[in-house]
């Protein structure tokens, strides 16, 4: 059994693999530990605070993941180049990301501040929330810029397996984050620790001073990840020209562009999906918001894994090793189902436990268990999922996860949701089991792709 297992997994991989992701999976860490804090200190506030936060964090996921979809047509690029060894070109794409971030931080700057008095009323925020939810999203989307800056740039550094700068800038800038939310969100106070009391100055800002402390956060993000990339030994854009170059975008965004419209696609499907959940009821809308928190920091190792995916095929396929690409295939995806089997049962655990440290509300946090002890089941399958896009996102497959992704979003998860909860007049659980579905679906799709063999370019080769 060891040499059959030996013969089919690459164990001597498992280093590299690891190398690449256990960054990315702290920082995501701290991120969502951050998100963590955030809405526990936002959900001390009341339930119409968490509602006033949640309620247009989908729109957050829209326009962000809209970006990061533009920053894998260039960790394609890079990650092929670089592992072709052509340097030179990976330079040369560095300068044309800037003119990306440029281009899309100033795009989705104007759009969200210009829409931010709409946005609450167009996702059914209730009325009490909807100017509350206004201004948190105005002042969030006011240093979309360096937003930018971090997201493309950060994707850069990772497709040359730089994981560590993306990861130390992300801790960085969590702490300040954190630090800002107790200073703005509460008044001053007296605070006492280890038998001592001592005032706390605050400003007493509650759910704006939340949005105050992210934007500026984002902020010192953006410039500190741009600081790095132009200090990097391989993909410094320093010395290159900055006018728009065809041979390098138009490979870029032949990749961006299905993963643009993918993302674009089911992030409005999100947008639609919350929208859905906000009609029934404040209680759902609080649920939903705290369930989405908790249930992200359970999708770290697959993300993680996700990263290292994406960089590993596409420097296996810029040096054309086909051994190498089938090996890292094996073993990622073994890795992946194992890391979320983990994940999922303490999800399911401590689903009730994880709620109640967001809220005080019963209501909500039975509602919040419930959803999320039936997502923790499906956490492997979707693990598969996320292991065999990034790979088919490293070597520049990107049509096909975005027609997968259209497919499950549109076709099972928002017509489900609309029949279950606008017609049925059924609640947030019959919403999460259309959810699960999509997911389900994913797996499916993916799988019989992969088996197929059509993911891997250099299979051609073979043939």
């Amino acid at each position: 059994m060891r040499t059959n297992l030996s013969s089919k997994f690459k164990w001597s991989m498992l280093p590299v693999i690891f190398a690449l992701a256990w960054p990315t999976m702290l920082e995501q860490l701290m991120q969502t530990a951050v998100q963590y804090i955030d809405t526990a200190m936002v959900g001390s506030l009341g339930t119409q605070a968490t509602a006033a936060v949640g309620a247009t964090s989908t729109v957050n996921w829209l326009i962000s993941s809209s970006i990061s979809a533009l920053g894998v047509g260039f960790l394609s690029f890079i990650a092929q180049a670089y592992g072709a060894g052509d340097k030179a070109k990976a330079s040369r794409t560095a300068s044309q990301a800037v003119l990306a971030v440029l281009f899309t931080g100033i795009l989705f700057t104007i759009l969200p501040l210009s829409l931010s008095g709409l946005v609450p009323k167009w996702m059914q925020v209730a009325p009490a929330v909807q100017q509350l939810s206004s201004q948190y999203f105005f002042i969030i989307y006011t240093p979309m810029l360096p937003r930018a800056a971090s997201i493309i740039f950060g994707t850069m550094l990772r497709a040359v397996g730089d994981t560590k700068t993306p990861m130390r800038i992300g801790i960085r800038v969590n702490l300040i984050n954190i630090a800002l939310n107790f200073l703005l969100i509460y008044p001053t106070r007296t605070v006492e620790l280890f038998s001592h009391s001592f005032t706390l100055p605050g400003a007493g800002l509650g759910v704006i001073g939340a949005a105050a402390a992210s934007a500026f956060a984002f902020t010192v993000g953006g410039i500190a990840v741009t600081a790095a990339l132009w200090k990097h030994p391989v993909i410094s854009p320093k010395g290159q020209s900055l006018k728009p170059d065809v041979q390098v975008l138009r490979p870029c965004l032949k990749v961006a562009l299905p993963n643009m419209l993918q993302r674009f696609g089911t992030s409005l499907g999100y947008v639609a999906f919350a929208a859905m959940i906000n009609s029934t009821g404040e209680i759902s809308t609080a649920a939903h918001t705290i369930a989405n928190t908790v249930e992200s920091a359970f999708y770290i190792p697959g993300y993680g894994m996700q990263t290292a995916a994406a960089t590993l095929a596409g420097n296996a396929l810029g040096a054309g090793d086909r051994q190498r690409m089938k090996d890292l295939a094996r073993m990622i995806t073994l890795l992946e189902v194992a890391l979320m089997v983990v994940s999922g049962g303490l999800l399911f655990i401590f689903a009730p436990a994880m709620m109640g440290i967001f809220s005080k509300n019963g209501e909500v946090i039975r509602l919040g268990s419930t959803v999320l002890r039936m997502v923790a089941v499906s956490e492997p399958f979707y693990g598969v999922s996320i292991i065999i896009e990034g790979m088919l996102q490293g070597v520049g497959k990107t049509m096909t996860p975005f027609v997968y992704n259209i497919i499950g979003m549109w076709g099972i998860r928002i017509v489900g949701t609309f029949i279950c909860t606008q017609l049925l007049g059924f609640g947030l659980v019959s919403a999460w089991a259309c959810m699960i579905s999509h997911n389900l679906l994913l797996f499916v799709l993916f799988v019989i792709h992969y088996l197929r063999g059509k993911w891997n370019p250099l299979n051609k080769a073979e043939a």
